[in-house]
């Protein structure tokens, strides 16, 4: 999950999933999103791949990029899942429950 929020946190790699969400692309077709140059884009494609958020084919010379949107899914639920669960654990006690006898359990 941290390889999934590490990714998420540049907003370049946002935005690459973001196309991706639409259909797959090759590396070129992303890079002509963006102002920046090759190998910094390559280094934002390596986080995603990392992150298992993409799935890479080579067809020849060409790199295609596609959306593994059932990763992010499943970390985005993780997390929702986690927090929630800490939140349901950190909150007071309903006011309206009885006090638990001392002595019990």
């Amino acid at each position: 999950m941290n390889a999934v929020f590490k990714a998420l946190s540049d907003p370049t790699r946002r935005h690459v999933l973001e196309l991706l969400r639409e259909r797959p692309m090759t590396a070129g077709e992303l890079a002509d999103h963006f102002p920046v140059s090759g190998p910094t884009m390559s280094a934002h494609f390596a986080v995603l791949r990392g992150a298992d958020l993409v799935d890479v084919q080579k067809v020849g010379k060409t790199v295609i990029y596609r959306l593994k949107l059932s990763v992010l899914e499943d970390a985005l639920l993780g997390f929702v899942g986690a927090f929630s669960a800490a939140t349901r654990s950190a909150q007071p006690a309903d006011p309206a429950s009885p006090a638990p006898i001392k002595g019990t359990s």
